[in-house]
């Protein structure tokens, strides 16, 4: 009896320990999708789940990257939070082609909220454009409770390919695909829209200007239409008076 217990004991432990072990793995911060196009734009979303029974989450900070700094960042609303997109000066310069970039977001805090324990929220931000001297992007961000807790998710990826222990946000960069084009429709729509970093306003295709010149075309067609019209009526009622004679 004194064996089996021991037996027990020794096994209920290595659960216990597995158990602790694989938690974190189901529970950290996520960015979603993982991969993205180098050169590109795109969206994301950082998928945060609440890994407390006993506390809801309240505040999500995520950095940005200051060595490889995005020029264009914009984050969609939440309802029930407030978010805070801060800038601040690169310590080196940064060449892109949209000129020098001195100044990018370095910081996007969202608080007021709430996540529940069992539930997850996701923040969705747009950003570009995507390094190519590189194949990935940390986003370190710290989750903080109800409680006053803080969990720092900060942790870079290990050699050896296994998962830390609190692993940053990490968005992979692939190559550019063979067409040219980077990054999904949304996200390509979102770099013709983005202003460059030089002032330089993108080209915009002369929607109105095309409407102009296909509203004259119908004006002329309709105008050419009445006075065929006009014609008939005309030898109509002479028709119609020879017939009388």
């Amino acid at each position: 009896m004194s064996k089996f217990r021991r037996t027990a004991g020794v096994l209920a432990a290595a659960t216990a320990l597995s158990l602790g072990l694989a938690v974190p793995a189901f529970a950290h911060v996520t960015i979603n999708p993982g991969t993205a196009e180098q050169g590109g734009f795109t969206k994301v979303a950082f998928r945060v789940p609440n890994e407390r029974d006993d506390a809801s989450t309240t505040k999500i900070e995520v950095s940005f990257p200051v060595d490889h700094p995005l020029a264009f960042v914009s984050v969609k609303p939440v309802p029930g939070w407030e978010v805070k997109v801060t800038e601040g000066k690169l310590p080196k310069p940064v060449k892109t082609e949209y000129g020098e970039l001195t100044e990018a977001v370095t910081k996007v805090v969202w608080s007021g909220g709430e996540i529940k324990p069992g539930q997850f929220q996701e923040f969705e931000v747009s950003m570009g454009q995507l390094p190519t001297d590189t194949t990935q992007l940390l986003f370190p961000t710290s989750q903080t409770y109800s409680g006053g807790e803080v969990v720092q998710w900060d942790d870079e990826p290990k050699s050896d390919g296994s998962e830390a222990e609190k692993p940053a946000p990490l968005l992979k960069l692939t190559p550019a695909s063979a067409d040219g084009h980077h990054g999904s429709g949304s996200a390509s729509a979102s770099a013709s829209a983005a202003p460059s970093a030089t002032g330089a306003v993108p080209s915009v295709t002369p929607v109105a200007a095309a409407a102009g010149s296909s509203d004259g075309t119908a004006r002329l067609l309709g105008g050419a239409g009445l006075v065929v019209g006009l014609i008939g009526v005309v030898i109509g009622f002479m028709g119609l008076r020879r017939r009388s004679a």
